[in-house]
This record gives C-alpha cells, sequence and structure tokens, in this order.
C-alpha cells in the first residue's frame, strides 16, 4: 500500500492510501482515507471520470463525519487497467464482482454504503437489486444515473400504454440521449477521446458544468473515455430490450435528482416506488457533475443518510429540496411493502 498523491498528471486523492485489489485478471486502484473501524463508504465514478472527481466529498465525509471512505477506479480508466479484450469486458456482471473483490478487501466484515455518479450509479443499482450483493450493501445513494432494468421498463410502459403526456416524456428523453448512439459508433467515439474531445474536455466541462478545471480530468482521461465507451456497448442494449423482470432494491436507497441535468430528465424518476421499498428522494438545483460543482450539499446527504442508516433510524421519503439553502417542499409518506417488494423471491437476482 503505498500513500496517495495529488499530481494532476498521474491522479490521486490528497492524503488517501492506495491499494491494488486484483480481480478477473484486472489490476483496480483503490484509495482510503480515514478509520476502517469506522463505516466504510464507497464512492463510484461515472463515466468519462476517475476517481478523483470524488475529491471534496471524499475529504468531507471523512473528515467532517468519520468515514471509512473507498473509492476505486474502474476497471479501464484511470490507474486500474483494462480487460482484454475490450468487447464483453465492461458488462455489468463484471463490474459487480469488481464491487464485491473492493468490498471484500476493504471491508470484510461488514456491509458497505455505497454511493454512485452517472455510470458508478448505474452500476449501483445492479449491485443493489441483484441476489449475489445482498448483505454487502448498507444503503445506496443514486446519483444522474438510472438502473438500467428500471429505465428499461419506464421505456416499455410509455410504448406499450401511450397517453400525449407520456409520449412527450419518451421524446424528450429520447433527444436526450443522443450521445448513446454515438458512444455505439465503431471507432469514431475513440478517436474523438484520442484527439479533440480529449484535448478539449476540461475546458467544455468548465462551460457545461460552470466548475474550474484545476487539475481535473487526470491525464487519463483520453484512454478511460475510450475505454469507457464499453459500458454502453455491452450493456444498453441488452438490457433495454430485456429488462430485469424484479430489479427491487434489497436496501435503503437515497435518491439526488438534478434538476438541470442536460442528459436525464427527472421524469425517469417517477416511478421509482415501485422498485424501492425504502426511498429517500431529494432534489437539487444543478447540473450533471453534482461530485464538483455541489460537493458540499452532497456530502452532508450522504453523510446524514449513512449516519440514519447506521443507527437504524426508519427511512421515509424525503423532502424535495431545491438548493442548499432552499426551502423543504412537501413530504410525501414512502411506500413500504415487505423487503423482497411485490412479486420477489426472496435472494433472487441476476
Amino acid at each position: 500500500m503505498t500513500d496517495g498523491v495529488t499530481d494532476g498528471t498521474r491522479g490521486g486523492i490528497a492524503g488517501a492510501a492506495e491499494r491494488t485489489v486484483h480481480t478477473d485478471g484486472v489490476e483496480l486502484c483503490v484509495a482510503e482515507l480515514g478509520d476502517p473501524a469506522r463505516p466504510t463508504v464507497v464512492l463510484l465514478h461515472g463515466y468519462p471520470d476517475s476517481k478523483e472527481v470524488w475529491a471534496a466529498v471524499a475529504s468531507g465525509l471523512a473528515a467532517r463525519w468519520g468515514f471509512h471512505v473507498v473509492l476505486y477506479d474502474v476497471r479501464g480508466c484511470g490507474r486500474s487497467t483494462a480487460p482484454a479484450p475490450l468487447r464483453g469486458g465492461f458488462t455489468l456482471e463484471k463490474l459487480t464482482d469488481d464491487f464485491l473483490a473492493v468490498a471484500d478487501a476493504v471491508s470484510p466484515d461488514r456491509p458497505v454504503h455505497l454511493v454512485g455518479h452517472d455510470w458508478g450509479s448505474v452500476q449501483g443499482w445492479e449491485f443493489v437489486s441483484v441476489g449475489l450483493t445482498e448483505g454487502r450493501i448498507a444503503s445506496f445513494t443514486s446519483l444522474s444515473g438510472p438502473s438500467l432494468d428500471h429505465f428499461g421498463h419506464w421505456v416499455r410502459r410509455r410504448l406499450t400504454r401511450p397517453t400525449p403526456r407520456r409520449a412527450a416524456q419518451l421524446l424528450g428523453q429520447s433527444a436526450r440521449s443522443w450521445y448513446v448512439t454515438a458512444l455505439h459508433l465503431p471507432k469514431i467515439p475513440e478517436a474523438l477521446w484520442r484527439g479533440w474531445l480529449g484535448r478539449h474536455w476540461p475546458r467544455l466541462l468548465e462551460r457545461m458544468e460552470r466548475v474550474p478545471s484545476d487539475g481535473y480530468p487526470t491525464a487519463s482521461l483520453p484512454d478511460d473515455a475510450a475505454h469507457g465507451a464499453w459500458l454502453y456497448r455491452d450493456n444498453i442494449r441488452k438490457r433495454f430490450l430485456r429488462p430485469r423482470s424484479a430489479p427491487y432494491a434489497h436496501a435503503p436507497v437515497q435518491l439526488i435528482v438534478p434538476t438541470r441535468d442536460p442528459f436525464l430528465s427527472v421524469r425517469l424518476y417517477d416511478e421509482l416506488e415501485t422498485w424501492v421499498p425504502r426511498l429517500t428522494r431529494h432534489t437539487l438545483a444543478a447540473r450533471h457533475g453534482m461530485p464538483r460543482s455541489r460537493p458540499g450539499q452532497l456530502t452532508a446527504w450522504i453523510g446524514e443518510f449513512v449516519t440514519s442508516v447506521e443507527e437504524g433510524a426508519s427511512v421515509e421519503e424525503g423532502a424535495s429540496v431545491e438548493a442548499e439553502t432552499g426551502p423543504p417542499g412537501g413530504v410525501t409518506p414512502g411506500r413500504r411493502p415487505g423487503r423482497d417488494g411485490p412479486g420477489r423471491a426472496p435472494g433472487s437476482g441476476r
């Protein structure tokens, strides 16, 4: 295990210790902050990010809340190695195995609290709804990334039972999802990321998210983005065509929805209570990149949620909060069926 570094070229989290976890022929770079005896919070990044996107949130959760905070570069990103071949190497099943390998390494005797953003959240929804991980996840916080299964059912309902409102929702989300089609094109996304787009992405992030580049993204961005295109290619079509029939969450879930996300409509989460027996919901006046644009609010909500779960507090539907200092909205009672949800056999998974 070596000390973490903050060099923007090499990447790293200030004050973190690092280790390598081996799984399925891949080496995962794992960073840790805080006391391992405390509750473990695992922060999982999205596309085309690396673990450093969580730097401010990780520091706050460790320093102010006293948690054991763990971050890792997803396979093919940052300082984790890529699978060979790339095709078929980024399936949700393999990503689940990666998560379990990390969880077993950093918290072998206690379940972990998982937080995911973008594709980290997409992965998290998979992890929290398959039988393989039951008992290893204490809670899940989702940011800007839906379950592919929930999304598939959402689309199906709007196609099979159309109304003008549902048609408008479907068309609106289709327009926001233009990049999904683009990433399925052969070779072109890789060429763009390793060329013009990779060079200009930090400036584009500044304009889109209103955040300074301040050494992020790291120099691994072009390869991270090229490898990560396989997240879409290996998973999207399969889950949209054949979503799992019972993707119920087996742990409490906190959903944080940015109201100004240019990629994901807030309407995607309208029917989430169908799949999540224990749901806390927040909205935030922010764009897609909340880990860097709103780290203070995220740290507070994650800290409060993890603490409530650790203390055994009842998890109900949360108030809708539009900004860090905005007044809370109305509270809607949460739907609270049994642990396995309607129609789900105990322990059923993928």
